[in-house]
């Protein structure tokens, strides 16, 4: 079937949004926060948080409210509580949600509603509270249905989906503004998706939801220029969607919504190309979304949006090869689209689109099995659907994604 689930529940967020009923929750007191935390909870979780030393913080886009959701995470046990001023308003749709690699910004994509032009909001992080500050200028000319974002260094890139493209900036170090790089808008197969790039910044990798490819290109490091990599595109399976990269760069792991499974190639570290390994594609649950891998590269987690849960795998070291965790997959709400891993690689965060609320689980470090945390889910906006994490300490004046 030659379509993305995702422009499905773009173009009809408006339409259905009557019949989908927001989520909230309440905390003894029974008095709800517009994040469903109850006043004295969020006061307790943020002084906790602040208390450590170290503070963590979690964003999440909520596609109905046009907003974003920032939470502080609790140190010692992983629950979320708003951050003051939460939620942060955001363009049309917003889809992907990255902070850059000096933890000053982070930048949202919105693609428009797939009818008009999107664009991309960007922010300044207070780090010693989470907040989100508009930069001057923001937000930034894209492309049509601007679903996925990357940085790397100082460039973003960002899919859009309705163009067939992939738009290309430079990062402004001192204000976080956005420029075109030269010849940017970059061409992409039909329907682009989500949007990856490598650690060091030397390839990205987009797929192509329409072809069952993905794209892969060389960037040049100095300009953010990209250039299709020999071989590109690369096959996939049916409707592939989220794209990520191993920690080290050696693997690159796409879901495929159609197939039910996820592809997993290597990364050739001189020109990037890619080559399935032994045994792909790997099975996952239903109509498989976005993934994440954990800071070591040893644990890989997709949100599977048709089962209502959460498979993880285990990462070869060698092959890259996935191997289910026991007690995979994990439950998780209703239509889960989104997936992170906190910088620490102790938590795991999960966007359930319907039920409008964050998963939070706790990652066994030997085993990568998940176990909600006290409390979990958290409630969010309409609609979640991108999260990220960052995390700095009190002294810092950035908040690091890694």
């Amino acid at each position: 079937m030659q379509h993305t689930m995702f422009a499905i529940r773009m173009s009809s967020a408006l339409a259905i949004a009557a019949l989908l009923a927001a989520c909230s929750g309440s905390g003894p007191s029974g008095k709800v926060t517009p994040s469903g935390v109850a006043s004295d909870t969020q006061m307790h979780l943020t002084q906790s948080a602040i208390g450590s030393g170290v503070l963590q913080f979690v964003y999440v886009t909520n596609l109905e409210d046009n907003n974003i959701s920032a939470y502080a995470v609790d140190a010692t046990n992983g629950a979320l509580a708003p951050v003051t001023g939460s939620p942060f308003a955001a363009g049309r749709t917003p889809g992907s949600v990255a902070v850059d690699p000096t933890g000053r910004f982070a930048y949202v994509a919105n693609d428009g509603n797939l009818s008009g032009t999107g664009n991309v909001s960007a922010y300044t992080i207070d780090a010693s509270n989470g907040a989100l500050t508009s930069v001057a200028g923001s937000p930034f000319a894209s492309g049509r249905g601007s679903v996925g974002v990357a940085i790397k260094g100082k460039h973003a890139y960002v899919s859009n989906y309705a163009d067939n493209n992939v738009s290309a900036y430079t990062i402004n170090a001192t204000s976080g503004a956005l420029t075109p790089v030269a010849s940017s808008p970059f061409a992409a197969g039909t329907n682009p998706q989500d949007v990856a790039v490598d650690p060091k910044g030397k390839f990205a990798y987009v797929p192509n939801s329409n072809d069952n490819t993905v794209s892969a290109y060389k960037i040049n490091t100095s300009t953010g220029a990209l250039t299709p990599v020999a071989g590109s595109p690369f096959a996939t399976g049916t409707d592939p969607y989220g794209v990520a990269v191993d920690p080290k760069g050696r693997f690159a792991y796409v879901t495929n919504v159609e197939s039910n499974t996820v592809s997993v190639y290597t990364i050739d570290a001189t020109s990037g190309a890619l080559a399935p390994v032994a045994g792909s594609p790997f099975a996952a649950g239903t109509n498989p979304y976005h993934l994440a891998v954990n800071p070591n590269g040893t644990f890989a987690y997709v949100a599977n949006f048709g089962s209502a849960n959460v498979s993880a795998y285990t990462i070869d070291a060698t092959s890259g090869a996935l191997t289910p965790v026991a007690g995979s997959p994990f439950s998780a709400g209703t239509d889960p689209a989104g997936v992170a891993v906190d910088p620490r690689g102790k938590y795991a965060y999960v966007t359930n689109f319907e039920d409008n609320t964050v998963s939070v689980y706790t990652i066994k470090a030997s085993s990568g099995a998940l176990t909600p945390v006290k409390g979990s889910p958290f409630a969010a906006g309409r609609h979640p659907f991108g999260i990220t994490t960052c995390r700095s300490d009190r002294l810092a004046t950035t908040c690091k994604p890694r």
